[in-house]
């Protein structure tokens, strides 16, 4: 129905098209030539709005998510469609399925010239995917990426009688600027067109109250400040389903395996827990090493270990993805620590939540471009309960509260004496120190989960008049 649609809507465009231009060649030959390519211009965009406004009983119950970029990289805007979903909302989620979004690009030439091709063509592209679905009550946008999504996003709801959201992550031109500079004429142009057709929105969230603050005050744009919220699947982790996920991470990863066998010991033992064979019961071991989960420079840490510091070892995790992964991998194992092992899995997604809920800290290395949005890896984290070390930037701590769930630093010297003062005697005192404090702030916080969250801020903005 939707891809007919599109395509009566196309030829509609196409009519109106060559109306105009043979009303252009007509016109310089007499008066009623030119009153006919009007009239006959003006009957077809009527007909082309009541086609693209046409709507159902069931258009008040659609929306559209949108992400131009990789939709598994959009974590928030994916649980904006499960919420929708929920409550009984019909979605069309709109994105790539990957980083590499399929749009080709000129390989020759100036770079601008490249980027403007991009442009337009991801414009033209966009355009026929949102024409071609069902008219939508609203369309919910992801920004950044917003070149050229907004413009386009605006003139379909336009076109369609749709309203328009934005969700701000953040900006970006800011994010731009960090490759060309903020004074790039690029980075200028792109502020400019955030700020111009931001204001185009029906309604507009934002991550933090410091960017909602600052889209009022400095853009004129009036925000919702949606939080960051864990959703339900985040939280501590069971000793027993602990032990599950080391044993299966063990089969490819070293440093989860427990060394030292003996033969003939029937025991079930990884690097971290063992399960005794005559009750099926796992615990965790006494002297096992630290999980971290993160990435930083662990050569501080080392040489504290070195010198007699009561530490553990440390196994620093490493999740996610991206294009530098196989650099840093290959800088990885060029270090030769002996009480600092480092690994990089894939994990399937239903098991990066149980990793969280299994670490003893979690260290984020999280700086905004614009300083105003915040990790979403550490919501999950405080979701699992699990504190964190994270580096400091301007309104973190809407999130992360020194000394009460977590650490802030500012450089590599500073974090390293965190560590230092939080794994002391680990884990002998780890319900004892600093750690246990901080996880049992956490567990008495609690705090809203995504679902309430959205309820409460978004699903008044669906169902407003």
């Amino acid at each position: 129905m939707a891809d007919a649609g599109a395509s009566m809507t196309l030829a509609t465009i196409s009519l109106i098209g060559f109306a105009l231009l043979a009303g252009f060649y007509l016109t310089t030959l007499n008066a009623l030539w030119t009153l006919i390519s009007v009239t006959v211009t003006a009957v077809l965009v009527s007909q082309l709005l009541r086609k693209l406004r046409r709507r159902d009983a069931l258009t008040e119950r659609r929306v559209c998510v949108l992400v131009l970029g990789d939709i598994g990289r959009s974590p928030r805007m994916q649980y904006h469609a499960l919420s929708l979903s929920k409550h009984g909302y019909s979605v069309t989620f709109v994105g790539f399925p990957d980083e590499n979004p399929s749009v080709c690009l000129f390989p020759v030439g100036p770079r601008v010239v490249s980027y403007v091709t991009k442009v337009i063509l991801q414009s033209l592209q966009l355009l026929l995917v949102l024409l071609k679905t069902d008219v939508q009550s609203h369309i919910l946008m992801q920004n950044p990426p917003g070149l050229p999504s907004i413009v386009v996003t605006w003139l379909v709801c336009g076109l369609r009688g749709s309203r328009f959201i934005i969700d701000w992550h953040n900006y970006g031109y800011t994010i731009m600027a960090l490759s060309h500079g903020p004074d790039h004429p690029i980075v200028r142009l792109a502020q400019w067109y955030e700020q111009l057709f931001g204001r185009l929105s029906s309604h507009n969230l934002c991550v933090t109250n410091a960017m909602k603050e600052d889209l009022q005050n400095n853009w004129n744009i009036r925000a919702t400040t949606l939080y960051d919220k864990p959703p339900a699947i985040f939280k501590e982790t069971s000793v027993d389903l602990k032990h599950q996920l080391f044993m299966r991470l063990a089969k490819t990863i070293p440093q989860f395996r427990f060394c030292g066998e003996r033969p003939g010991d029937e025991t079930e033992r990884t690097a971290f827990s063992c399960r005794d064979p005559s009750d099926f019961s796992v615990t965790l071991t006494s002297g096992r090493p630290a999980l971290l989960i993160s990435s930083t420079s662990w050569t501080d840490y080392e040489g504290f270990v070195e010198a007699g510091a009561s530490l553990p070892s440390l196994v620093c995790v490493i999740t996610g993805k991206g294009p530098q992964k196989d650099h840093y991998r290959k800088l990885i194992d060029t270090l030769r620590f002996a009480h600092v092992k480092i690994c990089t899995p894939w994990l399937e997604a239903e098991d990066y939540p149980v990793l969280l809920g299994s670490a003893d800290l979690g260290v984020c290395l999280h700086k905004s471009s614009s300083g105003l949005d915040l990790p979403m890896k550490v919501v999950d984290m405080f979701g699992c309960c699990l504190p964190v070390c994270a580096i400091h930037f301007y309104c973190l701590h809407e999130l992360v509260k020194h000394e009460e769930n977590g650490l802030i630093f500012k450089d590599s010297e500073e974090l390293s004496g965190q560590l230092k003062s939080l794994l002391w005697d680990f884990p002998d005192c780890e319900d004892e120190g600093k750690l246990g404090q901080f996880r049992r702030n956490l567990r008495a916080s609690g705090g809203q989960r995504w679902d309430q969250n959205w309820d409460q801020n978004v699903l008044p903005l669906l169902t407003a008049p």
